[in-house]
Formats: structure tokens, C-alpha cells, sequence
């Protein structure tokens, strides 16, 4: 079908405001609308984002109620929905720009706006500005999901001067948004402690919030954030703003107050170090800035997301996921043939899909025995494996499962061939001290030469075991004294990196478009939906100790669904496995665990968890998720997962709190349950020999349940309880 832009009268408003035309463009999802507006100067301004309104033709009315008015003094009230930066504009820009004759100011108008219907669900609207002086250009582009109330938005920019210019600054979107007050949900980390939450007013200022490390650049901050009007949204009630910008590199989300009643939100690209020289005819794309808005609290805006995800960024977003058995606390670096061997077997006694190899199998001259050596000589270990890994392969689907690898192809060690024969493919400043992290150094991807060998090696992995079922794919060091030996021109390395990674990953999936393949950069540093539309999941913590999990997952699942979570059993912690196991469900299910040294019965009990966990992983991952009962503010810990029919809901629950309290303990009210259905609730994944107090055969409405609720009988002695809730038949 040719597609083709149309301007469409029905979605352009005009009205006359003391004797200027004034245009309206409706940007709509289901629910929530994002209204901009032209004022007489054709200025492009953003005039709402919100609930729909029944009638639309009042959406032009919404610029009489502002109190910046065209043609007064009060230019700093001018709410444009893309700020460039050297005339009028004296707040944070979205757009500074040197021209080619070397004046800095830009000014956009309004020109056209295109719309393109892409199927029943996509309507992609492009607005059109351009500078009345210079030969320049840019396209906001605002992608608009209808029933996920889901908006992408970025920015395309061109030019015909003579000559080139210069993009100082180049951010993905502004949003502007109206309230008395605004309280922003933003996440810290570090290594084994991701995701950390604060909530803050914002006050006069700037906040910022940004990455210059290169790569596992949400390390210290996350690229994601929530944003409540007027007061701190909870999970159910209040306005809320959830965004995430759709980028690898380095990033920056500043939330600027003004005005009293403002926020301005820029989310894009960092600059920092990063001029952008942009040649006459060359179109520049800035990532994609997605975002929702929810009237209903924090969970409706997850749930916008999630689906978002699922259905159009996640790669396999609908589809399934393998269970693992990983080997890496298991044997570490020390491992051959035998145990390997023996290790498939224990994949396929335990029930789980697929054996990962992890760390370790590679390198000759420099054997990978440990952190300091053979990163980047891709050549299985003939000490370690003396029949390769495509036996591994072959051992693994007789043993009836499936065989994975972990590999890092973007790094290398300097105790390695590949350093020895390719210095100059490495990231580091010339005459300046080498700076290693985890004794490596990053290779240099802005250069074609090293995206082929990186695609290489992935390639090279298929010739050797074709039926290669699972990637781990991981990244363990910061960029550090950048600086490419191939670009002439620095100012663009930081870009040109995640450019070629990108083309890398691109090139994989066009080979082998259904592999799985997990996201991992010392833990949860690269989580991002540029990302993820490579990966089908991600690994969010080394830190798997359950109970730290239970808080980690917890904020992961603001933005990110959980069939993209890698959860995994593991030595980590001091709970029972039964607690570990309850934990990691709420995901992805994996091992990480010495299978033989298992007592009878938590083998048994995992063996049957496994079985459980296969019953109803679909509901857990393609599920509605409503987290029930905050861990930061309860004794019990609650999240639930409903299928889409509202027939089966999982409820997980975890005793959190940290001194022994014999207090009473509040039944815990359901959500996402259809009132008028009748359940019966059964625990399910039970430890062997354990009997449940929950009575399975009694009934309950789905009105009872979400109003009054259900107590799980979770305790000091039952630390974790799973809950199955089943519609009966009338």
C-alpha cells in the first residue's frame, strides 16, 4: 500500500484571538490528548497534554485561558513546543544551533504539519518548522499509539546553508506541562544496588539528570522517570507523567520550573563533548522520547508503557522465553568438558529450557582464567574444551535442552592477541595512561573495521554451534579518556559509538532475527528501549540476593515489562530457596545454582517449581501487572498479574519487614479482577511436605476481593506465599 501525508482538516482548529489566527493540532491516544498551537507570530507553542475532551472543538479555546498572551512583553512565559536558542528564548533550549556564517540564533515557525494514518493503532504527525532567515529545518514527529495512550516524539533536522553548521545542542522533545506543584520520581544506582527511588518537589531551577560515561550509561542514573502534577501520584489516584528516552549513549532529561505554574521537561542526546557537525542536505535524527500520561496514578501510566513495549519496542515483545541454567556461580572460571557435561544434565533434571555458558570459555595464548586476560580473542579454550564448543552444542540437544554463551565483544583486555594485533581499534587518548576498568578497555565501534569483527564473532558462534538458542550479551566498562583513532572529527565519537553499535546489532538481527539474546552490563547499566528492541530481555542486577530483588524488580516494572526481566535463583542471600525461587518468578525464571549439591527436597521443590512456573509464566508476562502493597511501606510485600480475560490472576507475596512484629496484618485488596466474576484462590508452588491454610474451595467476588481484599496469611514463618486466583463457571 503506498502511503501517503495528507493534511487533515479534521485535526487543524482555527480561531481568531484578538485578531490573529491561531491553529490547534490535536495529537490523540484513546484517553489523553497533547494539544499544540500557533500564536501570531506562527510560533509552534504546546497548550495542553491530558485527558481528551468529549468535544474537540474546544481544544482551541485551551489558548484563551493561558496566561502568556501573544505579542506581550512577557516572553519568557512563550511555552514553545521546540525551543531553539539565541533570539527570543532566554530559558533551557531543546535546540542551539551555529550557522554556517557563525550566527547562533535560531528561530522556528510554524510551516505545515503532515499526519499519516500507519495502521488502525499508529498515527504518525509530522510539524514542519523552519527558519525565516536561514536555510533550516526541523521536523517534530510525534507518534501516537492509540490504545496503549502512548507517545513517541523526536526530532528530524536538516539544512541547505552554504556550508555547514553546527548542532550545539539537539534534544529529542520538550514537554511542557501546567500545576501548582510537580514531584519527580527519578532512579539512582550503582554496582548490585540499581534502581534506588527518590521522589522530589521541584523548585525553582533546573533539575538535570544525565550520563557522560559512554556505555553502562545508566549506571549512576536511569534514562526513565516519572513525573506527578500538583502532588506525588500514587499508585491509583493522581496525574502522572512516565517517560523514557530511546537511547544507548549518553543522555540528559532536565526538568526546568518557570512561570510559577510550569515545567518544562528536555529529554535527549547529552551534549556534552558532542557537537554535532551537520553538512548541507544530511538529515540528523535524534532518538525517540517516549511517554504517557495517566489520570490514574503510577500504575496506569506502567501499564501504558508495558503494553507499549510488548506490542511494538520489545524484540519478541509477544512471544516466549527459555528458562536457564547458568553456570557462572556454579564453576566460575574453573570448568572443562566433564563438568559442562555434566552441567547439561543438570539442566534437563531440573526442567529448565536452555545450559548458558558463561565467562570463561575462551582465549589461548591468553587463557581467559580470570578478569585480566583473553577479552576479545574469540577462540574457544583447547585446555578448557578440548572438543569445542560445537560438541558442547551437540551434548546439549542430546541431553534434551538447549545450549547458550555469554560473550563481550564490545571489550577487550590488554593481556590479549586482539590488543596485540589491533591497538589502534581501542578507545583511549594517545600519550595519555591507560585507565582500566575491570582491566579492560573498550573497543572502538565508531570504526566499520571493528563492527565487523564484533559482528564477526556472533557470526562466527553460529558456524560453530548452529543451534545456538541464547546470547548473553555483556558490557563491563565506562568509557574512559575518549577518543577514537579513526574519526576526523571527535566531537562525534560519543555518537558514532552507539551508531555502530546499533548497525552491529542490526545486522545480527537481520541474520538471526528469533534468537534470544539478554542485555547485561555489569549488572542492570544499559536498560533503555533503544536497546531492548535488539534484546528480548535484560539482566537488571548482579545483586541477586531476593530480598533486594524484591525492591529492584519493584521499580524496574515502572517502565519495563517483566517478560524482559532476567531473574535467576542463586547462592546470594540467606532465605530459603523457596523464597529465592518466588522472587525470580516474577519474570523470567532462572538458575544460577550447583544442581548436585541440592538437598532432596529443594530439588524436588525446584523441579516442581519449574512445572508451576511453566503453568502460568504467560500470565506473568503478558499479563496487566498491579503492584498491590508498596515494600517500602508495608510489612507485606504484594504484586499481581491478571490475564487479559480477567479469568487468572498470580499474586505474589513477601514478608519484607525487618523486625519481628506480631502485629496485625490487613488483608490485601486485589485489583485489575472483573467484579461481577466469582474466584476461588488456591497457594500455589508449595514447599514439599507443607500444607497451605487457604481455603481452595471457597468463593469470593471480584468485587469482595478488590474492596475488601484477601489475606495470603504471609508471616515471620511463611515469608513468601503465591496465589492463584481462578474465575469459576456460573
Amino acid at each position: 500500500m503506498t502511503r501517503k501525508y495528507l493534511i487533515i482538516p479534521a485535526i487543524l482548529f482555527a480561531i481568531s484571538l484578538k485578531g490573529y489566527a491561531q491553529k490547534a493540532i490535536e495529537i490523540a491516544t484513546k484517553n489523553n490528548v497533547l494539544i499544540l498551537a500557533t500564536d501570531q507570530e506562527q510560533s509552534l507553542l504546546s497548550t495542553y497534554l491530558g485527558k481528551k475532551l468529549t468535544n474537540s472543538e474546544e481544544y482551541p479555546g485551551i489558548q484563551q485561558l493561558d496566561k502568556y498572551k501573544p505579542g506581550s512583553d512577557d516572553l519568557l512565559n512563550k511555552r514553545e513546543a521546540y525551543i531553539a536558542s539565541g533570539s527570543v528564548n532566554l530559558l533551557e533550549p531543546a535546540l542551539s544551533v551555529t550557522h554556517a556564517d557563525g550566527n547562533k540564533s535560531t528561530v522556528l515557525a510554524f510551516s505545515e504539519v503532515k499526519t499519516e494514518q500507519l495502521d488502525q493503532n499508529r498515527k504518525l504527525t509530522s510539524v514542519i518548522l523552519k527558519d525565516p532567515k536561514y536555510n533550516f529545518r526541523v521536523i517534530l514527529k510525534y507518534l501516537a499509539y492509540y490504545n496503549e495512550n502512548v507517545i513517541e516524539q523526536w526530532a528530524e533536522i536538516t539544512h541547505n546553508e552554504k556550508g555547514s553548521v553546527v548542532l550545539n545542542k539537539y534534544a529529542s522533545a520538550n514537554l511542557t506541562l501546567s500545576g501548582k506543584k510537580f514531584f519527580l520520581k527519578s532512579h539512582y544506582s550503582g554496582a548490585t544496588r540499581e534502581m534506588r527511588s527518590e521522589e522530589q518537589q521541584l523548585l525553582h531551577g533546573i533539575k538535570t539528570i544525565d550520563s557522560k560515561l559512554g556505555t553502562r550509561t545508566n549506571l549512576l542514573h536511569s534514562s526513565s522517570f516519572m513525573l506527578s502534577i500538583d502532588q506525588p501520584a500514587t499508585e491509583d489516584l493522581g496525574e502522572v507523567i512516565a517517560g523514557s528516552l530511546e537511547w544507548t549513549g549518553n543522555f540528559k532529561l532536565e526538568y526546568e520550573t518557570f512561570d510559577e505554574y510550569y515545567v518544562r521537561v528536555t529529554a535527549g542526546i547529552n551534549n556534552f563533548s558532542s557537537n554535532y557537525t551537520l553538512k548541507a542536505g544530511e538529515n540528523f535524527v535524534t532518538p525517540r522520547f517516549v511517554y504517557t500520561y495517566s489520570s490514574n496514578g503510577k500504575g496506569e501510566a506502567s501499564r501504558n508503557l508495558q503494553n507499549w513495549a510488548r506490542n511494538y519496542q520489545l524484540a519478541d515483545g509477544k512471544g516466549e522465553r527459555a528458562t536457564i541454567l547458568n553456570n557462572w556461580e556454579t564453576t566460575y572460571f574453573d570448568f572443562n568438558d566433564e563438568k559442562l557435561n555434566e552441567l547439561t544434565k543438570d539442566t534437563k533434571k531440573l526442567g529448565v529450557d536452555v545450559f548458558l555458558l558463561d565467562d570463561g570459555w575462551f582465549g589461548n595464548k591468553y587463557p581467559r582464567n580470570g578478569s585480566t586476560s583473553g577479552l576479545g580473542d574469540w577462540q574457544y579454550n583447547r585446555q578448557k574444551l578440548k572438543n569445542g564448543i560445537s560438541t558442547l552444542g551437540k551434548e546439549a540437544t542430546a541431553s534434551g535442552v538447549k545450549f547458550g554463551i555469554w560473550i563481550e565483544p564490545e571489550m577487550v583486555n590488554p593481556k590479549s592477541e586482539l590488543y596485540e594485533k589491533h591497538p589502534d581499534w581501542v578507545i583511549r587518548q594517545p600519550e595519555r595512561k591507560e585507565y582500566y576498568m575491570r582491566n579492560q578497555l573498550v573497543l572502538d565501534l565508531s570504526n566499520p573495521k571493528v563492527q565487523d569483527f564484533v559482528y564477526q564473532t556472533v557470526e562466527n558462534l553460529f558456524k560453530e554451534v548452529p543451534e545456538l538458542a541464547f546470547i548473553k550479551w555483556d558490557c563491563n566498562s565506562l568509557i574512559y579518556n575518549a577518543h577514537s583513532p579513526t574519526l576526523k572529527n571527535q566531537d562525534h565519537f560519543y555518537l558514532e559509538y552507539i551508531n555502530g553499535l546499533n548497525n552491529v546489532l542490526e545486522r545480527i538481527r537481520k541474520k538471526y532475527p528469533k534468537t534470544p539474546m539478554m542485555l547485561c552490563a555489569g549488572g542492570g547499566s544499559r536498560v533503555d528501549y533503544a536497546a531492548l528492541k535488539y534484546f528480548t530481555e535484560f539482566w537488571p542486577s548482579d545483586n541477586t540476593n531476593p530480598y533486594d530483588r524484591i525492591f529492584i524488580q519493584w521499580e524496574y516494572s515502572y517502565y519495563f515489562p517483566s517478560i524482559a526481566v532476567d531473574n535467576h535463583i542463586t547462592d546470594m542471600g540467606k532465605q530459603p530457596i523457596k523464597f529465592k525461587t518466588d522472587v525470580a518468578m516474577m519474570g523470567k525464571l532462572g538458575y544460577d545454582v550447583r544442581v548436585n549439591e541440592l538437598s532432596k527436597n529443594d530439588l524436588l521443590f525446584s523441579q516442581n517449581a519449574v512445572q508451576t512456573y511453566n503453568s502460568f509464566k504467560d500470565i506473568v508476562w503478558h499479563g496487566q501487572q498491579y503492584r498491590l502493597q508498596d515494600p517500602y511501606e508495608n510489612k507485606i510485600a504484594s504484586i499481581a498479574y491478571v490475564d487479559e480475560a480477567q479469568n487468572q490472576a498470580v499474586i505474589f507475596n513477601y514478608y519484607v519487614a525487618t523486625l519481628f512484629t506480631n502485629g496485625v496484618i490487613l488483608p490485601i485488596k486485589l485489583k485489575g479482577l472483573d467484579p461481577a466474576k466469582k474466584y476461588k484462590i488456591e497457594e500455589i508452588n508449595l514447599y514439599p511436605n507443607t500444607r497451605s491454610p487457604i481455603n481452595k474451595e471457597k468463593v469470593y467476588s471480584g468485587d469482595f476481593l478488590m474492596k475488601v481484599g484477601f489475606n495470603p496469611e504471609v508471616n515471620s514463618n511463611r515469608t513468601s506465599v503465591v496465589l492463584l486466583a481462578t474465575a469459576i463457571k456460573n
